[in-house]
């Protein structure tokens, strides 16, 4: 009689798990599926999904890897992790492309079925990866999942493509092993997912236990891992990502100021899903519009301000710059617009899967004529709500369109989220003004925000034009006289520049004197954040400002810069925020840390040179 083997376990404070293969294999899924598990059993998370730019890559090819990075943890967790502890690889070519990216000693699970010589040939191996020496130093699973996969589902009388595409869920079922997972979970994820599709739930189901019973089983698994809940955590939580969050935090400044949402946008990556996600919010009064091309989008939404609405339009780099006319519209007309623009790598189409902050001095000044806008920038999946309810909230109440700067890296990564009560958030309350007011005119101010009122059509009495011919102060009337365009010019932009009364002072994470002090801004937080916590537990005087407030910036800013003996700043681009910088405080001087690669930062590198930089002090 076969006994079951004795498990040994491992309690983790934290690991990162690494899914990667084809991207017919299901493996962005499957790490949805572990997180959103790891989540429910309140491990602290953040993950990464990593897209391959090719629609259509060739199957087997390193173009062609799709992956998804998770982080948990029984402490708080800010960054998908620099290098993996577990991997993945469902052929050679998602072998190759993450190997780099492992821990030694790491743990590497492969679908054995697909590495042969034909596959080794598409992912570019000169020579056999599992006798070449290349795995020494790592436990490797050689499981054959492919073909345990299909002899699961024969009972089913499911064609062989539809099987293949099942092997995620042996991959998950021996995860739920390998780190105690109730396999429970599992069954109520797929059992939701293929509701309407008995068969294909059932035999899901089955393949998720015969993955869990493989790992059970096989000698090579003889130690699985525990990471305990995160104790500090209470409240009510939910796995969220950045795309998601930026459409709820819309719904709810919609909520708040009493108006309906009108979201008029054209699909692109990666910020499609704000699109997708507010589609199916109808029940809540939101409504979409998509657009047969990226100025329709936001001509729309100007239309839909004009109209009384809280108005947003959702893109990225590429569908920026085509919207730059009309934003300058939004601005000379001082309607209230949100502009959502989920950064990615450029120029043009560039790297339309990949994360950058290269739209930072588009946003600033990408615009023709003295056209400002206030510009925000979230810094976490979660905080996306955050910062799109307060730019809805500064649209609203200053008059104005207001850019967030989110990023692929945020809009597609996730990580808890406590779900706020909707008794906390902050009031919006738009300038309205009453039928038949007998003070009203298109250009009358409110004295401290200097925001025009919002009279929409239909309102008795009301009645005016507004357009993008240059307005007479006050009146409205189309005006060419030269000083009221100057008086005009300075009005809308002091008026951008007094929104700094109304948002937060900017917030330091250490001291406010120090030897070296990193500033970053948007979605850099989480690497730069565990970076300098890391240096200042080892007694390092750094600390670090992580800008969400671009324009304008906090009152306090330049008080906290000249805090410091050397300030570095860190972005994924060029140098746009610090050139920023030195055009607002040029008093100061500023070292630069920039890496464009369509890649976050990695905690390990920013150590390494904010190290340098101390030790030259």
């Amino acid at each position: 009689m076969e006994t079951k083997k004795e498990k040994k376990v491992i309690e983790l404070e934290e690991v990162v798990v690494k899914f990667a293969g084809d991207s017919g294999d299901g493996m962005q899924l499957t790490g949805s599926q572990f997180s959103d598990t790891s989540a429910f059993v309140g491990n602290d998370l953040s993950t990464f999904p990593d897209y391959p730019a090719e629609i259509r890559a060739p199957e087997g090819t390193i173009a062609g890897v799709s992956g998804f990075q998770v982080h948990i943890g029984h402490k708080e967790i800010q960054t998908p992790g620099d290098q993996a502890d577990v991997l993945v690889a469902m052929n050679p070519a998602a072998l190759k492309a993450n190997l780099p990216w492992l821990k030694r000693g790491a743990t590497i699970i492969i679908d054995i079925d697909n590495f042969d010589n034909k596959h080794y040939k598409k992912a570019g191996y000169a020579e056999d990866p599992m006798h070449d020496g290349s795995m020494e130093g790592y436990t490797v699973i050689k499981a054959p999942i492919t073909s345990l996969t299909r002899t699961t589902v024969t009972e089913f009388d499911i064609d062989t493509r539809i099987a293949d595409k099942m092997r995620n869920q042996f991959v998950a079922g021996m995860l739920y092993w390998m780190f105690n997972r109730d396999i429970k979970i599992g069954e109520t994820f797929l059992k939701s997912k293929f509701k309407k599709k008995p068969t294909l739930r059932d035999a899901n189901i089955t393949v998720l236990h015969s993955g869990y019973n493989y790992a059970e089983t096989m000698e090579a698994l003889t130690t699985t891992f525990q990471v305990n809940p995160i104790a500090e955590q209470k409240g009510l939580f939910r796995n969220v990502t950045g795309n998601q969050a930026t459409a709820w935090g819309l719904l709810a400044a919609a909520e708040k100021a009493g108006k309906k949402l009108f979201l008029g946008s054209y699909p692109i990556t990666p910020a499609t899903e704000i699109l997708q996600e507010l589609a199916k919010m109808k029940h809540l009064n939101a409504i979409t519009f998509q657009a047969e091309d990226e100025i329709a989008g936001i001509c729309s939404s100007i239309g839909a301000s004009f109209a009384g609405s809280l108005a947003v339009t959702s893109t990225s780099g590429p569908g920026l710059a085509l919207k730059s006319e009309a934003i300058g519209l939004a601005v000379i007309t001082e309607l209230p617009v949100v502009i959502i623009n989920v950064q990615r790598g450029g120029p043009s189409t560039g790297l339309p899967t990949k994360t950058e902050q290269t739209d930072l001095l588009q946003a600033l000044y990408g615009r023709n004529g003295e056209s400002p806008c206030v510009v925000l920038a979230p810094s976490t999946p979660a905080n996306c709500f955050h910062y799109a309810y307060h730019a809805a909230k500064i649209a609203i109440e200053h008059m104005t369109p207001v850019i967030v700067l989110s990023d692929g890296y945020l809009a597609n990564g996730s990580e808890l989220w406590l779900i706020p009560d909707t008794e906390d958030l902050m009031p919006i309350e738009p300038q309205l003004v009453k039928d038949n007011d007998p003070y009203y005119l298109p250009y009358n101010r409110e004295p401290d925000k200097l925001s025009r009122y919002w009279a929409v059509p239909g309102q008795e009495g009301l009645r005016h034009r507004i357009g993008g011919l240059e307005k007479a102060d006050v009146t409205g009337e189309v005006s060419h006289d030269p000083l009221n365009h100057e008086i005009m010019v300075l009005t809308r932009n002091e008026k951008v520049e007094r929104v700094a009364d109304y948002i937060p002072e900017q917030t330091i994470y250490g001291k406010k004197r120090g030897d070296l002090l990193v500033i970053g801004w948007g979605g850099t937080f989480g690497a730069l954040n565990t970076a300098v916590k890391e240096l200042q537990h080892e007694g390092k005087c750094i600390s670090l400002v992580q800008f969400n407030y671009i324009n304008p910036l906090p009152k306090n800013t330049r008080q906290i810069l000249k805090g410091f003996k050397k300030r570095i700043v860190c972005e994924l681009n060029l140098g746009q925020f610090a050139l920023y910088l030195r055009s607002k405080y040029p008093q100061f001087d500023y070292i630069q840390y920039n890496k464009v690669q369509g890649l976050p930062f990695m905690i390990s590198e920013l150590k390494y040179k904010f190290n340098e930089i101390l030790e030259e002090i």
